[in-house]
């Protein structure tokens, strides 16, 4: 399918077809955004898909390369991350839909998660020990 054509469909989706849309695309959990964003995002994918673009992720990860400072490893699917904060143990679950689930909720990110925990803004990665500075 054309690419133009392709992106002109996603006008005619409903919120729900756009979700199942990006994760199709993406394999990646639905961001909480508006149907509007939801559809500059999902064209920003398909056009980097199928253009030989890269993806948001391995932008991210081509300029943390290149800055040296810091290494990212992504959250997988099944992956357990585990963090002691304020005397209790924290356990987070990648689900295989790449869903974040911690204390029986479902959340968009484990920054929201590190967020909960500790009241204050953390980069998720970091606080769950993912983000990790490069030796020198």
């Amino acid at each position: 399918m054309d690419v133009e054509v392709e992106i002109a469909a996603l006008e005619k989706l409903t919120s729900d077809r756009l979700r199942q849309r990006w994760i199709a695309e993406t394999g990646s959990a639905v961001p909480r955004v508006s149907p509007k964003l939801l559809r500059l995002a999902l064209a920003w994918e398909i056009q980097a898909r199928r253009l030989g673009g890269h993806t948001r992720e391995t932008t991210r990860t081509l300029d943390q390369l290149s800055r040296g400072a810091t290494r990212t490893t992504p959250p997988a699917a099944g992956m357990r991350l585990v963090r002691e904060w304020g005397g209790r143990v924290h356990i987070v679950v990648i689900g295989e839909d790449q869903v974040v689930r911690w204390d029986g909720r479902e959340w968009n990110s484990l920054s929201e998660v590190a967020r909960a925990i500790t009241g204050t803004r953390w980069s998720g990665p970091a606080f769950f020990g993912l983000k990790k500075k490069v030796a020198a």
